[in-house]
């Protein structure tokens, strides 16, 4: 990556203040990228669900690790949950999606509450094992919530019949004039459901998985009690990636919890982190990580700039640390602070193998919260930061009343916002298409064939707020 004209500006910047300058390209198509990371995370995309618990659970695992991407479960919750975590995405099918099932007996009320589960907005409805229904929230409007779906779902059922195809799922479903469809084994009993949308992104996107073919999932531990133990039962629960994780990185008892980890052995990528500078990098490095996370304050849940006046433009964080990684033969994430796909663009460009995502995919269909919504019918879900007076509470759980009350003082991040589902991207892969197109998009202007090359060939500007502004849509004209 270069400064256009050759100038690096003298302060930090935010993703804002920059852009990607086009050059001489020839690639001629999106599809002719390859956005698979090489930092041994097993991405073929270089996008990772933050370990929030807002964010990142069984669900958004299976979906964004479906589509190339890393979900990482978080740290706070407890070792038994997690590890039944990791075993239900590992169970999961690269191509065939999970349903959400229920009983012609269950009622109304239960298919509205699981339905905003999944962004297909359908449920199979099953006796014995096999499909007799489908029911969707359409079924179940103006209907007593007490109602039996069996007398809502729709009965007139199309199966499609493992194994399956993508291209053959998709074509099957058009010419029958269907959005989705149960799969079913030869004795007709469920595998899964596909949609045709989720058939054509198979086509498009290149699952990440283990070596043994199954989905890969990230966890995360903390710095405080028996960390490396708690690394290694992760692991042995099937753990791909393991991120060490605290918001100082380069505090003493981070670079001995990461030290005792990277001596375990444990055959997996070991990323630490929070840090902004050459030095925390080097620090985490010689402690054994082998990627390292970027990043202080620039996510929308973290209040610590306000707070404490600590944290560095992201990009700039990014950069150096990006610099300095390369000459110790590691990588780094960047984390937090995207909110359009031009963002995830620039923190791949100035050296991040993988970017880390939070409260933007906080609100989506495959997030941990419940759907609510507001006054005026928006569909939200609640999002709140791992240094917030919520998160600390879920954290201190076990200390007593006076401990927890006294930690609960402070805090470094909002313990509730609502994060607005996008009525046009409401699923999580609805969003992942969004940043790809884009990300593949700059990699053509760029004439990049490989984020190496994307990291190579960029070449960066600075501009100022307006210019920023000026590039922005307007749709309801000036």
């Amino acid at each position: 990556m270069r400064f256009h004209h050759g100038r690096r500006p003298a302060h930090d910047l935010t993703y804002d203040e920059a852009f990607l300058v086009p050059t001489t390209s020839d690639v001629e198509s999106r599809l002719d990228v390859d956005l698979a990371t090489g930092d041994g995370s097993g991405t073929t995309i270089p996008l990772v669900a933050a370990n929030m618990t807002a964010v990142s659970g069984r669900r958004m695992a299976e979906t964004i690790a479906r589509r190339g991407g890393l979900a990482v479960i978080p740290q706070d919750i407890p070792g038994e949950i997690v590890a039944d975590v990791i075993a239900s995405v590992k169970e999961r099918d690269p191509l065939v999606e999970t349903p959400i099932t229920l009983a012609p007996s269950a009622t109304v009320g239960e298919a509205l509450n699981l339905l905003p589960k999944r962004a297909h907005d359908a449920a199979v409805v099953l006796e014995d094992g096999r499909p007799v229904g489908i029911v969707t929230s359409a079924d179940c409007d103006d209907v007593d919530r007490f109602t039996q779906v069996g007398q809502v779902m729709s009965s007139d059922l199309f199966t499609l019949t493992a194994p399956v195809g993508a291209r053959e799922a998709f074509e099957s479903l058009a010419q029958v004039h269907r959005r989705l469809a149960p799969v079913v084994d030869d004795d007709g009993r469920l595998r899964g459901l596909l949609t045709r949308k989720g058939s054509l992104r198979s086509t498009l996107y290149e699952p990440a998985v283990d070596a043994d073919g199954r989905l890969r999932v990230g966890a995360a531990v903390g710095i405080s009690g028996e960390a490396a133990a708690r690394a290694k039962e992760l692991v042995a629960a099937g753990a791909d990636v393991l991120v060490v994780d605290t918001a100082h990185g380069q505090q003493g008892r981070m670079l001995k919890v990461v030290e005792a980890v990277a001596d375990l052995g444990l055959g997996v990528p070991v990323v630490a982190g929070n840090v902004v500078t050459s030095e925390g990098v080097e620090a985490l490095v010689a402690a054994g990580a082998d990627i390292v996370k970027v990043g202080v304050g620039p996510g929308a849940m973290c209040t610590t700039r306000m707070q404490t006046g600590v944290g560095r433009p992201q990009l700039s964080a990014v950069l150096e640390c990006a610099e300095a990684a390369a000459t110790l033969g590691v990588e780094v994430w960047a984390d937090g602070g995207v909110r359009y796909p031009r963002d995830v663009a620039l923190a791949l460009a100035a050296g991040a193998s993988n970017v880390m995502i939070g409260s933007w995919f906080a609100g989506t269909h495959e997030s941990p919260g419940d759907l609510h919504h507001d006054a005026e019918g928006r569909a939200y879900k609640i999002s709140f930061g791992m240094a917030s007076a919520r998160a600390v509470q879920q954290r201190t759980a076990h200390d007593g009343a006076f401990d927890r009350a006294r930690k609960g003082l402070f805090e470094e991040g909002i313990s509730s916002a609502r994060m607005l589902l996008d009525p046009q991207r409401p699923g999580v892969e609805d969003l992942v298409d969004d940043i790809v197109a884009g990300l593949r998009s700059a990699c053509t202007y760029a004439g990049a064939r490989d984020l190496a090359a994307f990291r190579e060939r960029a070449v960066l500007g600075v501009q100022s707020l307006a210019g920023f502004s000026e590039g922005q849509p307007r749709p309801s004209g000036w």
